[in-house]
């Protein structure tokens, strides 16, 4: 009797080649997948002082970014065996399921505590999103011909990092601030029915071994080190049990990860990345920048609200220049390489750019200055933000050898988001720390609201104008560490 061939093994016949066209279709609906997850985060983060003051813990603020940002950072790696397993449809699809069963039950919370566990769902989902997406356009498209596409990536994330803040203010001031999360189920279902619509059900899978003893280890440490990080010497004093046991957590199963790593056959991190010079810069420079961005940028609406007295709708406007810089700076990036191809000057110039910014919106905050002098820094943030991030991915893919391209794509954004992570933690520490230090406890600031006392406005004031002045250090330090990036010259489109 003769065996019938699955069609998703070896033996199934090759698919027609892709045309232009069917590309098209893709990049849309991958687009559509992309710009819900960018757009949940740009919502959030201008509706957070509302929340806080509804569902209240003010110093619990930068959790509901921590949750959904580890869960994303934590599940990223395994995204891209599983669908070398599974297959490109079945992930994405699982991946957009999470995250929207994730955003009705945050959509649905009645405590903080609900919402943080409700956004680490989310972010289980969401994690799934930028790695499958590298992994399917690598699919399609030939390396030569991605960083010519890139600029549609950027353009969306740009468009609703633009339309986020300013849809998640009207709708906390005119709805409530639930409708936030309930918005991405007509998003999602326009992304579910753009990818049935468009993406093939891939013909070839391939057997990996899943490390999920790896990322278990891998999570467990960052977990156990946050927790000392936001945690420490304010809800738990420094020698209180709990620490010793997260801080000895942390180091053993830290060396147990390190141990891990180097005898398992496919592990969450492959090791070998790390003997390319390019890619540990890169990484280093891309955590870095990510930290102080994350790390400050989640609190622009809660100083806007708080300390100027903004709504959530004006605030989310106020945070529009950031983005506007970014597009300017992106679309100006793309001509200019284009020429010069000079990828590393271009990348130094945009981060002192950003350092730059980072000092004089430290500076004007502390000083209690108004919007003539912040809102032209956090254009030239943006600006100077986007000359860095689109190139740096760029440069690693050229980099690394053929096969290793789209796993140290994936580890640069891993290490990307792990920043940003570590950012938004140590931002919430410095925040909870100051109220701490000035007897403010998380109650009585979460029922302030929107409107403070003044010497409240001046103690969060200081406060935020201190998250942004680590900012400016951590942001300096990864432009020192770029000056030792190598030069990378990159090969004409035939060969590469």
């Amino acid at each position: 009797m003769t065996q019938q061939a699955h069609p998703d093994t070896l033996t199934a016949p090759a698919p027609p080649p892709v045309t232009e066209r069917e590309i098209r279709a893709v990049y849309f609906a991958l687009m559509a997948v992309l710009g819900l997850g960018a757009l949940d985060q740009s919502i959030v983060a201008t509706a957070l002082p509302r929340i806080v003051a509804d569902l209240g813990g003010m110093a619990h603020l930068s959790w509901v970014v921590t949750a959904y940002v580890l869960a994303s950072t934590a599940t990223m790696p395994l995204y891209g065996k599983l669908a070398d397993q599974y297959g490109r449809r079945p992930m994405i699809f699982t991946a957009l399921a999470t995250f929207l069963v994730g955003s009705v039950l945050c959509g649905l919370a009645q405590d903080m505590t609900q919402l943080i566990v409700f956004r680490a769902i989310q972010g289980i989902g969401s994690g799934g999103f930028m790695p499958l997406a590298q992994i399917i356009i690598g699919d399609l498209v030939p390396p030569h011909e991605r960083a010519k596409r890139q600029g549609s990536i950027a353009i969306v994330f740009a468009i609703t990092s633009i339309l986020g803040p300013v849809l998640g203010g009207v709708m906390t001031d005119f709805l409530s601030w639930h409708w936030i999360f309930f918005i991405n189920l007509p998003v999602g279902a326009f992304a579910f029915w753009s990818i049935a619509r468009s993406l093939r059900k891939p013909v070839r899978t391939q057997a990996h071994r899943i490390d999920y003893l790896g990322s278990a280890l891998l999570t467990g440490t960052i977990v156990s080190l946050l927790l000392v990080l936001a945690l420490g010497g304010t809800e738990w004093p420094w020698d209180a049990p709990q620490i010793k046991v997260c801080s000895i957590l942390g180091a053993v199963l830290g060396t147990w990860l390190v141990i891990h790593l180097r005898r398992a056959s496919e592990p969450v991190l492959p090791p070998d990345l790390f003997a390319s010079r390019v890619f540990n810069i890169a990484s280093l420079v891309m955590a870095l920048t990510f930290m102080g961005l994350m790390g400050a940028s989640v609190f622009f609406p809660l100083f806007f609200q708080l300390v100027m007295g903004s709504s959530p709708a004006d605030s989310g406007m106020l945070t529009v220049p950031m983005m506007v810089g970014m597009i300017i700076a992106s679309t100006l990036n793309g001509k200019v390489l284009a020429k010069s191809n000079k990828y590393k000057q271009v990348q130094i110039g945009g981060l002192a750019v950003a350092v730059l910014s980072f000092g004089v919106l430290a500076w004007a905050m502390d000083r209690g200055l108004g919007y003539s002098v912040i809102e032209p820094a956090i254009f030239m943030l943006g600006a100077g933000l986007g000359l860095v991030m689109p190139n740096m991915t760029i440069v690693v893919q050229y980099a690394l050898p053929v096969p290793r391209r789209g796993v140290g794509t994936a580890m640069l954004t891993f290490f990307r988001s792990l920043g940003g992570l570590l950012g938004v933690t140590g931002s919430g520490a410095i925040l909870a720390h100051q109220l701490h230090a000035h007897g403010i406890a998380a109650a009585a600031s979460a029922g302030a609201g929107v409107t403070l006392t003044p010497a409240m406005q001046a103690i969060y004031r200081h406060a935020i104008a201190n998250i942004f002045g680590a900012g400016t250090v951590i942001v300096l330090a990864g432009l020192v560490a770029l000056l030792f990036l190598p030069d990378v010259k990159l090969p004409p489109p035939d060969k590469a």
